[in-house]
């Protein structure tokens, strides 16, 4: 799994942009080491000092007893905020102060990423002689060869007797008055939706990735070189949003707009919004992240790099057998190669691991074990790769390239979004800013004590709508419940209204957002500016080769000039072969210096 890399010899037997590609791979996966170590001590941190967490106490103690108001109209129950325990435990581990630092180390880490690859790709360059190369554009063909996918839509049709099984089996489940299998409930409906939506995802990067490529046809783009760039271009677009929207709406849109007790938002008439749970959405979305991050690498390793083309081949083979045993010869070399899957280039493998960068980097603040599960997929990754391309892929035409393109930029822009995404899920995902107003302004004695309290409004239940209130509840006796927002009580003449603790907290979350964002930025490009993109010694190295040029160019010069001199030798050339060859020389010189020195 460990082994080194031979750079060098993948190059030479697979050209520049197959070796650029694994070099790149070696690179990232190596500088995910630090912050996979450092977000594991993150999640350490928060499992010994769980213990010792005072909101996490206070909603686990029974004896608060913090009624609740329901999770829907008329057919949900009051409940106990106790409910929510392990679910605030959970999140605890994710959302505490070490997370705050590990967000601002991964904006450095960023940075220090993409100028060690800038100094790696340097050297290669010199070493693969890519130094002086210049860009040639080829010309794409006129008429596009619109290919057909011939693929045999199959109707499955559903099973009602097994669905109805299900239904009945979750009915029955809803129904039990056990309050921890209640509570239970809302996280088996999360997880069972974030597994739907990874399948979906999967399956939406398939349709995406047709649709970008009929997109660039259709612009008739005149370059192979256009067309490529135009084409990751709007395949990035397109699977990025399809894979990072539902993090965005759980992070920044999941119960924000659902409303309050008595005025709900509902949506088609008869269905409220949901809401995320009192401990926060952080929770959910470091199980949609994990969930999508993990499912996605797995089935993406062992399903549509290992399993189908391992079935294609063998379906070619057995073909070629048949027509071989038909032909009556034997089969050749050149016959097995066939069998192999053609080659589609490296964009593929780029924009896998581009997209899992975004996953590692957007919305680390909520899920610090990302970067450790990024390396150990990298590190099965990078075999398979290889062995991917050494048996199972039809060997590529060499392709001569001095970068790894567009994709860089791509990066670039995904590192700097990165520290917004970051610092809008610590302010606004998170209970940080929160927590920290009430220790250092609320709070009486310095002192967590009382967050729980102090982070639940209440509401009366006689203020609820005709047929909204619980129509049987096994709680008796309640006349207040609570729910997860900062307003004024009913005894209050703006009785609902936002308190002035809501507007004072979200000055301060639009405050830390600012500040996150100027000194994550700002350190950024200190590392970049400390960081030179040429290391000294390759520095040095193109100093002596420039100068060694510039002196076999001087002696070129004077040996023509003063063959020019040379009485026979302006008789044998005469006098306009002398006036153009000194001056060729010159101009020779001066481009071979300028394109070493750019």
């Amino acid at each position: 799994m460990c082994k080194y890399q031979p750079v060098d010899l993948i190059r030479k037997y697979f050209g520049e942009q197959i070796g650029f590609y694994f070099a790149w791979l070696g690179v990232y996966t190596q500088l995910l080491i630090p912050p996979s170590v450092l977000g594991i001590f993150v999640f350490l941190y928060g499992i010994f000092t769980v213990d010792d967490n005072v909101p996490s106490q206070e909603t686990c103690d029974n004896g608060l007893n913090i009624t609740m108001c329901p999770l829907c109209d008329a057919v949900c129950d009051y409940w106990h905020l106790s409910s929510v325990c392990s679910q605030a435990r959970a999140s605890y581990l994710f959302d505490n102060g070490a997370t705050v630092l590990f967000a601002i180390f991964m904006s450095l880490w960023a940075a220090l990423f993409l100028e060690h690859w800038k100094r790696r790709q340097m050297y290669l360059k010199h070493s693969w002689d890519l130094t002086s190369m210049e860009d040639e554009e080829v010309f794409m063909i006129k008429v596009y060869k619109m290919t057909k996918n011939t693929k045999s839509e199959k109707n499955i049709e559903e099973d009602d007797n097994k669905n109805t099984k299900w239904i009945c089996m979750l009915s029955v489940w809803s129904m039990n008055p056990d309050p921890e299998a209640k509570a239970s409930v809302r996280m088996t409906v999360t997880t069972t939706g974030i597994i739907l939506n990874m399948l979906v995802v999967l399956v939406l990067e398939e349709v995406y990735g047709a649709i970008a490529v009929w997109l660039t046809e259709i612009e008739l783009p005149k370059t192979t070189e256009e067309f490529e760039e135009r084409l990751i271009f709007k395949s990035f677009f397109l699977k990025s949003m399809n894979a990072f929207a539902p993090l965005f709406y759980v992070a920044f849109f999941k119960g924000r707009f659902a409303g309050r007790p008595g005025d709900y938002v509902y949506i088609f008439g008869d269905y409220r919004m949901e809401e995320c749970a009192p401990p926060g959405c952080l929770i959910e979305l470091c199980i949609q992240l994990s969930m999508i991050m993990l499912g996605k690498q797995l089935i993406q390793n062992n399903v549509f790099e290992v399993l189908i083309p391992y079935v294609r081949r063998n379906k070619r083979a057995a073909e070629d057998a048949e027509n071989d045993g038909e032909e009556q010869r034997p089969r050749q070399q050149f016959d097995k190669d066939f069998t192999l899957e053609p080659y589609e280039g490296v964009s593929p493998e780029y924009m896998e691991m581009i997209i899992q960068y975004g996953f590692v980097t957007l919305f680390v603040a909520s899920f610090p074990l990302a970067p450790a599960f990024a390396l150990l997929n990298n590190v099965i990754e990078i075999r398979l790769d290889a062995a991917k391309f050494v048996t199972e892929v039809r060997r590529p035409d060499a392709v001569r390239c001095k970068d790894i393109g567009i994709w860089f930029n791509i990066l670039c822009g995904i590192s700097k979004f990165s520290v917004i995404t970051n610092a809008f899920v610590i302010s606004f995902t998170s209970e940080f800013v929160p927590r920290m107003m009430f220790k250092f302004m609320y709070s009486v004695n310095g002192t967590m004590s009382g967050y729980t309290q102090h982070s639940l409004s209440y509401f009366s239940v006689n203020n609820f709508p005709n047929g909204t209130a619980p129509s049987s509840s096994l709680s008796t006796g309640v006349t207040m419940c609570r729910y997860k927002d900062y307003r004024d009580p009913p005894w209050e003449k703006d009785a609902y209204t936002f308190s002035k603790e809501y507007w004072s907290i979200l000055a301060a979350k639009l405050a830390f957002v600012i500040f996150f964002q100027n000194l994550a930025m700002f350190l950024s490009m200190l590392v970049a500016w400390m960081v030179p993109d040429v290391p000294r010694s390759l520095r040095e190295q193109l100093k002596k080769e420039n100068m060694m040029l510039m002196e076999f160019l001087v002696n070129h010069d004077e040996e023509v000039l003063s063959k020019a001199r040379s009485p026979k030798q302006s008789m044998i050339f005469g006098p306009r072969t002398i006036l153009h060859s000194a001056p060729k020389a010159s101009w020779m010189s001066m481009t071979s210096v300028s394109t070493m020195h750019t």
